[in-house]
């Protein structure tokens, strides 16, 4: 990954939940012009297992207030 999209993402973490809703959404619909492969299965269990732990930290930091 470049420095160039690590900032981005970076910034983007930064902002406000609103935000990132709408700016996700517009680069979903910039990115469908795009001739993109499918992801692998390997790909999508990666990305769900990353965003189940999110999921899990962020209930269990709840559980602790």
């Amino acid at each position: 990954m470049s420095p160039a999209v690590q900032q981005i993402l970076e910034s983007f973490d930064h902002l406000p939940r609103q935000e990132k809703q709408e700016l996700a959404s517009e680069i979903l619909r910039r990115s469908t012009s795009y001739n993109l492969p499918p992801l692998s299965d390997e790909d999508l269990v990666l990305n769900a297992e990353a965003v189940f732990l999110e999921l899990d930290q962020r209930e269990a930091a709840g559980a602790k207030v």
